[in-house]
């Protein structure tokens, strides 16, 4: 953290993460206010269910925390933002057969990214977040790096910001874990420190194809066995369904059965039946709308690690260039397992993030 006095404001969900990233800041002497940003509410939730990161219970805990920390408080309304940049593109997805990341497209276009227009706008230094991840600026550039706290560790998410934005975020929690986060909250006698965190997409309230069963429009077709092309049961609609899973084929009796392709052109759900089916592990993939972090793109080929789902484990990995502009292939020193469409490869460093792609 830069050590002169600056002007920040802190992005408070109402959860402990960020209500101790913003008494961090105050007692570093930094002029700080706290917003919190509303976000769409899915109206046609029979359980009439708020987005769990802004309902009322997380704005009134928000304010509370910002009137203990002493900082000024306001709220952003991001619905129509947030409704065209993360909820359309997450039914866009699963409607063209991929499995996308929003929490990825929601840091960089809305939680972070539009907020840090605002902020800029409003005459702020920068935004800062209870995410979980170092920046350490080094040789004029705000680099990125893996958190304290392997088990909390969200840089995966921000692999999409370009350096004239990192210069501008603020991660105090990047050399915490998660445990000693808590204990500084019930120091400092913030009434969320022990509070639940939820896991979940935030605008979805149960199991996510009740949702995408509400909102897309869904063919059923034919179940298919790799093995022998038997047709063995049918499926609800493609979009349900991603590469690797097992729970909610539901076909009865002669499994269990893992997704290994969706064939879209035919409709048609490609199954297998062992979890280690040669089918569902791939050595090559390529990823599409690659960024770099740094000024300078790295020299191709690239040695280094590939991480191609939130905590799963780096996998070693050669990074080219691709056929089409924005393309790298990567290979990876050994196959793995359900490598999915849709989600993001993420390069590292050792526990540096260098950039990343969408897998396709």
């Amino acid at each position: 953290m830069n050590k002169k006095k600056l002007k920040i404001l802190v992005a408070m969900s109402g959860g402990v993460d960020s209500s101790v990233t913003a008494q961090l800041l105050k007692n570093q002497g930094h002029d700080v206010s706290g917003v919190f940003l509303n976000f769409w509410k899915d109206k046609t939730d029979p359980d009439k269910s708020e987005n769990k990161c802004c309902s009322l219970e997380s704005l009134l805990d928000a304010k509370r925390v910002a009137t203990i920390v002493g900082i000024p408080f306001f709220t952003l309304d991001f619905s129509a933002e947030f409704k065209k940049a993360v909820v359309d593109y997450f039914l866009a997805e699963y409607e063209a057969g991929r499995t996308p990341n929003p929490c990825i497209v929601c840091n960089k276009q809305i939680k972070i990214g539009l907020l840090l227009k605002k902020a800029l706008a409003l005459g702020y230094d920068g935004v800062a977040s209870g995410h979980y991840l170092k920046r350490l600026d080094k040789d004029g550039e705000a680099r990125v790096y893996r958190a304290k706290d392997e088990n909390k560790d969200q840089s995966y998410f921000l692999y999409t910001f370009s350096q004239v934005e990192i210069k501008h975020l603020y991660f105090p929690l990047g050399n915490y874990t998660k445990p000693e986060v808590r204990d500084l909250a019930a120091k400092y006698g913030l009434p969320t420190a022990s509070k639940v965190e939820s896991q979940d997409i935030c605008f979805l309230n149960g199991p996510h194809n009740n949702f995408l069963k509400r909102h897309l429009k869904l063919k059923p077709g034919l179940i298919k066995r790799q093995e022998d092309n038997q047709v063995i049961g049918e499926h609800l609609g493609l979009p349900l369904y991603t590469v690797g899973q097992r729970r909610g084929i539901e076909i009865g009796g002669t499994g269990p059965y893992y997704v290994a392709e969706k064939d879209r052109k035919n409709n048609i759900l490609w199954v297998v039946r062992t979890w280690n089916d040669n089918l569902l592990y791939r050595k090559e993939f390529i990823v599409n709308q690659a960024t770099w972090m740094d000024k300078k793109k790295p020299s191709l080929p690239l040695a280094c690690q590939a991480i191609i789902r939130y905590r799963h484990e780096p996998l070693p990995c050669l990074v080219k260039s691709g056929n089409k502009k924005g393309e790298l292939i990567v290979s990876l020193k050994k196959a793995t397992r359900a490598i999915t469409p849709g989600q993001s490869a993420v390069f590292y460093q050792r526990n540096r993030v260098l950039g990343g792609g969408v897998i396709i």
